[in-house]
């Protein structure tokens, strides 16, 4: 059975535009996920990236027009220019890392339902209420918020030295069994096949 590892930003655009399509190919597959939430932005620094305000307008410019066709492509509501971007990403990360040791509720969901308050729904992802609805509406107890923000703290800066040390270098990232990468969510046609042993 292959395993999966998903580094995440929970301040990805390109992250929401995978909406639940990992957990569908996993399922399909009978793989199992790990996610990874990390500091996208100390990622960057380490290796190689440039931060978004640090890139050049074209660059810039060529971006919002991807998420646009993306968001098209996936079916997806977006905005590509939140009021509540950039923020404090690892509250939302806490709380994913939380419920990932707590179990029972949908783990998938709650990843897409942050990512999706961010770049649709025009919400502060830092906002302890945002993430306790969040937590809600995919099946957690929404205290759960509140709770192993220690651990958490220390997993989510230990996924940022596992991601530099396999070669992760943006987000979103999936990582097959330790050695097999994924860059990117217009790659997960090519998960879906390499799981099925065609690539």
């Amino acid at each position: 059975m292959a395993h999966i590892d998903y580094y995440l930003s929970t301040l990805s655009p390109f992250t929401y535009l995978a909406g639940t399509r990992l957990e569908e190919i996993a399922m399909r597959h009978g793989a199992t996920i790990t996610y990874k939430p990390l500091d996208i932005v100390t990622l960057f620094a380490r290796t190689g990236g440039t931060a978004l305000p640090d890139r050049h307008p074209a660059r810039k410019a060529y971006r919002l027009q991807e998420l646009r066709r993306g968001a098209k492509k996936a079916g997806l509501p977006i905005n590509e220019q939140p009021i509540a971007f950039p923020t404090n990403p690892a509250p939302a990360s806490y709380a994913i890392i939380t419920v990932q040791k707590a179990g029972g509720g949908d783990l998938g969901g709650l990843v897409h339902g942050i990512l999706r308050a961010i770049w649709a729904e025009e919400k502060d992802i830092a906002e302890s209420e945002v993430i306790r609805a969040a937590l809600s509406d995919a099946g957690f107890a929404p205290d759960l918020a509140d709770k192993g923000m220690l651990m958490a703290a220390e997993e989510y800066a230990r996924n940022l030295e596992d991601a530099a040390a396999v070669g992760v270098f943006g987000s979103p990232f999936y990582v097959v069994d330790g050695a097999e990468l994924f860059w990117g969510h217009d790659r997960l046609d090519d998960l879906d096949r390499y799981l099925s042993g065609d690539l």
